[in-house]
């Protein structure tokens, strides 16, 4: 199961992109996770330090 930011609590801080070894994550105002892509692994959530990234 792919991961997920909640868009009201990703404050696009960059800490997930760092950690993602796939590269999954898309940065902008909120960032996002290409489901298709992620390896489902959790690094970008352990790294997020508001909780804003679960899985689906």
């Amino acid at each position: 199961m792919a991961r997920k930011i909640d868009p009201n609590s990703c404050v696009a801080c960059g800490s997930c992109i760092d950690e993602c070894p796939v590269g999954a994550i898309t940065a902008g105002d909120v960032y996002s996770i290409d489901a298709d892509a992620c390896a489902d692994c959790g690094a970008c959530e352990a790294a997020c330090p508001n909780g804003a990234i679960s899985a689906e």
